[in-house]
């Protein structure tokens, strides 16, 4: 169920080009007027600039740019992903923090999102810098009713989401790097971190981490990165709301989540193989100690790579280091 505040918010919003009283606020959500008049102090505080004029009411001016709890919900009409937030300014890492929030219970659709991250952390332990509030950085808690083996379909899954996203919002030819990377050209740009607590037959939560790189400049990456990585804002030289891009992103997620589970992954696999980072190119690999070449020619039902070898053959890849 939603919140008070949530529930002020959407009626401001559906009255934007008007006033809304504050005995109406009382009567449709059953709360007396010092709580309507209290819970419009905290979004001002919040930065809502809102116009108060006796025996007309509250009016919405403007919402603040600065990331909040409520100015991520404000606008976002999911159905179930995104309706508890935790935001921080700062914390080590919304990975971590999502992981504890599912292990004490937390619902599904359940999203953490900072500002900075002191710790950000990527695949294989990697540090994804993230240390700044040019980028978007946060975690998705899923509970889906599907067996654990499934689980590498939503990091694909998720990978095909921000392609589809980040290339409407910019025009640019967004390319996902096997197994959950995206990038623009040659250079990363947003990453993916999957994380499972499952028992045999049944996944008890999926923790998604998700990080982009939005308004940096190369000039502000660390060193041992700048000529890997890029931002949107240097691909296009434009400067992006991040809020309205992690609500566009949460749009089209939870559009897609239940997509999947009515239709299945047919079409995250097509989707995923239209935009594969050099599909159909010759690429190194090494599985183990063996260094091969193969030409890459998509994904398995699992999410593993699919590759031919030197003797024509379709091989099927599942931690293998490539080099790109």
């Amino acid at each position: 169920m939603s919140s008070t505040r949530e529930r002020i918010m959407a009626l401001l919003a559906a009255n934007s080009d008007s006033y809304i009283s504050g005995q109406s606020i009382s009567d449709q959500l059953k709360i007396s007027r010092t709580a309507v008049w209290k819970q419009m102090k905290v979004l001002k505080e919040d930065g809502y600039l809102i116009e108060a004029i006796p025996n007309k009411g509250y009016r919405i001016i403007s919402t603040p740019t600065k990331l909040s709890e409520n100015t991520l919900q404000w606008g976002l009409n999911t159905n179930w992903l995104g309706k508890s937030i935790e935001f921080f300014e700062e914390i080590d890492s919304t990975q971590t923090k999502a992981n504890i929030l599912a292990q004490q219970g937390c619902n599904h659709g359940t999203v953490v999102i900072a500002n900075k991250q002191e710790a950000g952390r990527g695949r294989m332990n990697r540090t994804w810098y993230s240390n700044n509030e040019d980028g978007i950085w946060m975690s998705i808690v899923l509970r889906p009713k599907v067996l654990p083996a499934h689980a590498p379909q939503f990091t694909l899954l998720t990978g095909t989401v921000l392609a589809d996203v980040l290339s409407k919002k910019t025009e640019l030819d967004i390319r996902i790097k096997w197994p959950n990377d995206l990038f623009i050209g040659d250079k990363k740009v947003a990453g993916i971190l999957t994380e499972m607590q499952a028992e045999q037959d049944q996944i008890q939560h999926l923790v998604i981490g998700i990080g982009i790189n939005v308004n940096q400049l190369t000039s502000e990456l660390p060193d041992e990165i700048i000529n890997k990585a890029t931002s949107l804002r240097e691909e296009t030289s434009h400067v992006y709301s991040i809020r309205e891009l992690i609500q566009a992103v949460l749009h089209a997620f939870e559009k897609a989540y239940d997509r999947y589970l009515d239709t299945g992954f047919s079409e995250i696999k097509t989707n995923w193989e239209n935009r594969g980072y050099k599909m159909n190119e010759n690429v190194t690999y090494h599985s183990g100690n063996v260094q091969s070449q193969g030409i890459i020619k998509g994904i398995n039902e699992d999410g593993a790579l699919l590759v031919q070898n030197s003797h024509n053959q379709i091989i099927t890849l599942y931690s293998a280091e490539i080099d790109w």
